[in-house]
């Protein structure tokens, strides 16, 4: 596939995504290999004469070799979604009068149930982290404000000290899209973290300047979402927890136990920062399944117990 190269109107683009959204590096980056994907292909086939002159079936077309090429639904909706940003900003900004991509259709997929766990495995995770080890100290606040506050695992690495208010047990997010939102922590969280704040992360300190950032890792530097994922792995398996298991999971599990215990959607989709609440309502497919489960369990016209009578 030959190689293309920006022009005017993809540079603008990733000047509006980094100046004006503030997207991070790695999501310019992402738009930017999408978009170069698709200017090739329409080289490779037929020729390409600008981003004014694409049409419905140009697009149409590339979908189906995505299709075609076994791609996953979600690289494909992904892709597709790159396009449809990059000529809406066109269509807003006057450099195409018609938007090719307004009229395509994606099938929708199925959604993955998200993955979450139960409370006696979190509390089976905490009863594990109790010492005065700064590393213990550490992941017991880690997780526990991971469970109580619903936070993205890029927030809760990037969280600075001066974005906690242990007495209101309050913490300012700043989230997605340069988005802040406030989010609530309880009694015990507090407690990891305050034991955590004044003697775990203390000792982790190394000489030197001082990042500010909650988490450190053993060597007293910021502990990064890579390091997250790995201290996580390490600490679920060793507490009984088998398997693969990733930080989202702990934010799964704050939106299902906020809705089955009574918790509204908009309430969940606001702590959560969702910008579309139908990112939120996956939540409830969860819930209801937890629902049904429970219905079948527990209201079953059992033969045997008909006998019984």
């Amino acid at each position: 596939m030959a190689a293309a190269k920006m022009d005017d109107e993809l540079r603008l683009f990733m000047s509006y995504l980094q100046n004006e959204r503030q997207y991070s590096p790695k999501t310019i980056a992402s738009y930017q290999t999408d978009l170069l994907e698709a200017k090739s292909f329409w080289q490779d086939n037929g020729g390409f004469n600008g981003w004014t002159e694409v049409k419905t079936r140009d697009v149409e077309i590339y979908l189906q070799n995505l299709a075609q090429r076994k791609l996953a639904r979600s690289t494909q909706s992904r892709k597709m979604s790159s396009l449809r940003s990059f000529y809406r900003f066109l269509t807003r900004r006057k450099i195409v009068k018609i938007d090719p991509t307004q009229t395509i259709v994606l099938r929708a997929k199925d959604h993955k149930l998200p993955q979450f766990f139960y409370a006696p495995e979190l509390k089976q995770v905490f009863d594990s982290l109790h010492g005065s080890d700064p590393l213990t100290m550490r992941n017991l606040a880690l997780f526990q404000l991971f469970y109580t506050t619903g936070m993205r695992v890029s927030e809760v690495s990037s969280l600075q000290l001066d974005q906690i208010d242990l007495d209101l047990k309050m913490i300012l997010v700043h989230g997605k899209g340069n988005k802040d939102r406030y989010v609530a922590f309880d009694e015990q969280s507090k407690a990891a973290l305050d034991n955590y704040l004044n003697n775990g992360r203390l000792k982790l300190l190394k000489i030197g300047a001082d990042s500010k950032v909650v988490f450190l890792n053993k060597d007293g530097k910021p502990l990064t979402t890579r390091g997250i994922e790995y201290v996580m792995q390490k600490v679920f398996n060793q507490a009984g927890i088998s398997g693969k298991v990733h930080p989202h999971e702990l934010r799964h599990s704050f939106a299902t136990a906020m809705l089955n215990n009574g918790a509204d959607l908009r309430s969940v989709q606001e702590l959560l920062g969702h910008i579309n609440l139908s990112t939120t309502q996956i939540y409830t497919h969860v819930t209801m399944s937890h629902l049904q489960k429970n219905y079948e369990q527990f209201f079953t016209r059992n033969d045997k117990k008909d006998e019984a009578k």
